[in-house]
Order: C-alpha cells, then structure tokens, then sequence
C-alpha cells in the first residue's frame, strides 16, 4: 500500500539552523533514502523549498496568494512516498525518520479523493 511520509516543520527552522548544521541534518536525511531504497519500499522523495504559492479557482477566477501564510506555524518540508505491506510498516519507516528528532513526520495512506464510507 502506497503511503506518504510528510516532513512538517515549523517555518524559519532551516535559516535558525544555518548552513553547516543543515548540510549535517540533509545528509542525514540522504543516508535514510538510502536505507530506503535499500528496503525497497522507496517510490520517490525531495526535500520542498518554501515559501509555497496556493491556488484557488473560483468561478473560472485564478487567485493566487503568496506565502508564507499568516496562519501557517509550519511547512511542509519535504516528503517520502512509500510502499509498504501495512500502516504498521510505514509508522515504523516514519521512526526510523531522522526528521522526527527536529521536526514532525506524518503518515498519510494514499488513497482516493473519495470515501464510500
């Protein structure tokens, strides 16, 4: 079953870090691809930058609104698509995440736009 790790992290934490201490944390980050792909449960995965463009359409209208959003505490930082045999699997995968020590990994099944309930 297809499921996403998603890297939320609080907005400002990358320019708080600095370089050194980020080049440390992204290599940690590839070494887990690594152990990843190496499991074979890796489908893809990239480190987002910010900040984001949202888009609505409303009656044929485009309105685009530029972050960062006054509302948002956090960002998404990044994701890992897997896919594992169970949630179970995946949660431990999200674990193993070194993000997890500096930030929050969530795990989302992929699934549908719709629920038959």
């Amino acid at each position: 079953m297809p499921y996403m790790l998603l890297i939320v992290e609080p907005l400002g934490q990358r320019r708080a870090r600095g370089r050194e201490a980020g080049q440390a944390v992204y290599q940690q980050m590839l070494d887990y691809t690594e152990r990843l792909q190496a499991a074979g449960v890796l489908v893809a995965s990239n480190s987002l930058g910010a900040p984001a463009r949202r888009l609505q359409l409303r009656n044929g209208d485009a309105r685009w609104t530029d972050g960062p959003f006054a509302e948002a505490k956090e960002m998404i930082g990044g994701f890992f698509y897997l896919n594992c045999a169970t949630r179970e699997q995946a949660q431990d995968w999200a674990e193993r995440c070194p993000a997890a020590a500096w930030c929050s990994v969530e795990v989302r099944e992929v699934a549908p736009c719709f629920d038959d309930g």
